[in-house]
C-alpha cells in the first residue's frame, strides 16, 4: 500500500470519527484532517487555488515574496 493510498483510507476514518465526535475532541480531529487532505493534494501534485487563502499565496508568489514562513497551511491560521 502506498502512502497517498494510507492517507485516503485516513481521510476516511478521520470522515467517519469527525461524523460520531463529541465538541471535546472534534477539533483535533477537523484539524488532522485538514492537514490529511492537504498531504494528499501535494503528493498528487495538485495547487488548490480555489480558495481565499490559495489566491493570496498565488498573488505573493507571483511578486517574488516567500507565500509563508512555515510548513504547512494549518500554521497560517
Amino acid at each position: 500500500m502506498t502512502r497517498l493510498e494510507k492517507l485516503k483510507e485516513l481521510e476516511q476514518d478521520l470522515k467517519k470519527m469527525m461524523e460520531k465526535a463529541n465538541s471535546r475532541v472534534y477539533a483535533s480531529l477537523a484539524k488532522q484532517y485538514r492537514e490529511t487532505l492537504y498531504e494528499i493534494e501535494m503528493i498528487e501534485g495538485r495547487n488548490d487555488n480555489d480558495d481565499e487563502l490559495g489566491e493570496i499565496l498565488q498573488t505573493r508568489e507571483a511578486d517574488g515574496k516567500p507565500a509563508a514562513n512555515c510548513q504547512n497551511r494549518s500554521e497560517l491560521n
